[in-house]
């Protein structure tokens, strides 16, 4: 095997068990605080107020603090918090640039690229600390705001999970090439999360809006068809960005990244 083949295939910082349960736990809760319009049953709560989604969100720092300290316990170490830090803060820096205006995003690659050398661990924690520090940069704060941190969360994790012997096969550019693919895909599933935040509530009566207490079968069709007809253009947009950003700069940023990991005794 070849040095660049065994880069790419180099094993990532392992997780003991009760830091991959909580992160398994905290992953499922961010799915079901999500896709609580699907999931909610006919008469209940959530079908007849709006405090549901408010009921995740202030859950939602118990979950984060949890896998931070079960973290802690897997590897998370001194070394990893610094350089989480310096993540967040660099992802902090660069949103400002394109924010998701008329789709440019600038942040996915960064999440994506440090997921896939750090791990699924770091890339789910990222995600929540680099949107978060960028909402308060740029005064993003908002009901928004949790379901930007969960669904770019899942953008790391995902990333950290996607697998390392066919991008070893092919070098280098098979790994670039499972990258620009998965950040194509996980931006627009980005959208498609984000819509589930608003959609219950933007739409109230027609072909498209939500049907309070509905089956999954049928409400996912009207929640597929309303972002294809509202916000597909912006989440065409972020996946060409994240595309070509992870094309530009992946050859670089994987060398520096891994680098990094390899003085600080990650791999």
């Amino acid at each position: 095997m070849s040095r660049e083949a065994e880069m790419v295939a180099a094993p990532r910082p392992a997780l003991r068990w009760r830091a991959a349960l909580a992160l398994a736990l905290a992953a499922v809760f961010g799915l079901v605080a999500m896709s609580w319009p699907l999931l909610a049953a006919p008469g209940g709560a959530l079908t007849e107020t709006t405090s549901g989604p408010w009921l995740f969100v202030l859950l939602l720092p118990l979950v984060t603090a949890s896998v931070l300290i079960q973290l802690a316990d897997g590897g998370l170490d001194a070394r990893a918090v610094a350089m989480l830090g310096v993540m967040s803060a660099v992802v902090a820096a660069v949103r400002p640039f394109g924010a998701g205006a008329a789709g440019v995003e600038t942040v996915f690659f960064l999440i994506i690229l440090a997921g896939r050398v750090f791990g699924a661990g770091f890339g789910f924690i990222l995600g929540c600390t680099g949107l978060f520090a960028s909402a308060l940069l740029t005064g993003g704060v908002g009901p928004w705001m949790p379901y930007q941190m969960l669904a770019a969360a899942f953008v790391g994790l995902g990333a950290g999970l996607l697998p390392r012997t066919g991008a070893s096969r092919g070098g280098r550019a098979g790994e670039l090439a499972l990258l620009a693919g998965y950040g194509a895909v996980s931006s627009l599933v980005y959208g498609l999360l984000l819509n589930l935040s608003y959609w219950p509530f933007a739409l109230t009566q027609g072909n498209l809006a939500y049907v309070p207490g509905g089956s999954v079968e049928e409400n996912l069709p009207r929640l597929v068809t309303y972002t294809l007809a509202t916000s597909l253009g912006w989440d065409v947009g972020r996946a060409v960005t994240t595309v070509v950003l992870v094309l530009a700069t992946g050859p670089l940023l994987l060398r520096v990244l891994r680098r990094a990991a390899r003085r600080a005794n990650w791999v």
